[in-house]
């Protein structure tokens, strides 16, 4: 049977894509989830983690902390985080980033935490359901739930400042990265901040040209 020149380059692609395919091989490594790990400079875990740890600090040394104590029998107050709006030029995920927080209040002892959003509905949810459902005296009691005194808040910012310079072998990137989270602790009852506080970090991010 004779094949023509045209069915020859027909056959001969997908078995070159084959190649191809076989020797590009994917790496990859586990690494410590804790580690501090940059690659293309933008918002990412590490400092979503560090962020959330340092306002979390600050917000536990401020005085209202001590003020519900002694107004309350040494009592830790119940704080909800609330909604941070993203106002930077970058895609953050802040459900992360309101995680982090949540588990830098609970991991500290110094507050007790309250559920909100989806988290709070889907357990409002269940109760609902074992009121039909559960035997009488294994009911979750309707009504008894712990009512937030505070809630966290607050929004994250970022500037980017970038210069391009070309050169003999390429173009050659200079990029300046400053984000600034703010947060504020706000009384329910009141809508008085008793609380204030800001992280800031600037990153210096450097591309040279492609080849060197």
């Amino acid at each position: 049977m004779k094949f023509n020149k045209a069915w020859s380059v027909w056959l001969a692609v997908p078995l070159i894509a084959m190649s191809a395919a076989a020797c590009s091989k994917t790496n990859v490594s586990r690494i410590d989830p804790g580690s501090v790990t940059d690659l293309s400079g933008r918002w990412n875990d590490t400092d979503s983690r560090l962020v959330a740890a340092q306002l979390i600090d600050q917000s536990l040394n401020g005085v209202w902390l001590d003020r519900f104590a002694d107004a309350n029998g040494g009592a830790a107050p119940p704080v909800i985080v609330g909604e941070f709006r993203n106002r930077s030029s970058e895609h953050i995920p802040v459900r992360t980033f309101v995680g982090d927080l949540e588990n830098a209040f609970v991991n500290s002892g110094a507050v007790t935490l309250v559920a909100g959003g989806n988290e709070r509905d889907e357990v409002r949810d269940e109760r609902e359901d074992q009121q039909y459902n559960a035997r009488a005296g294994t009911r979750a009691g309707l009504g008894q739930e712990l009512g937030a005194r505070y809630m966290l808040q607050g929004e994250l910012q970022s500037i980017e400042d970038e210069e391009t310079s070309r050169g003999v072998v390429g173009s050659r990137s200079e990029k300046i990265v400053f984000y600034q989270v703010d947060a504020r602790m706000v009384d329910l009852e009141s809508n008085v901040v008793v609380w204030a506080g800001q992280h800031k970090i600037k990153k210096y991010i450097e591309r040279p040209p492609l080849g060197l």
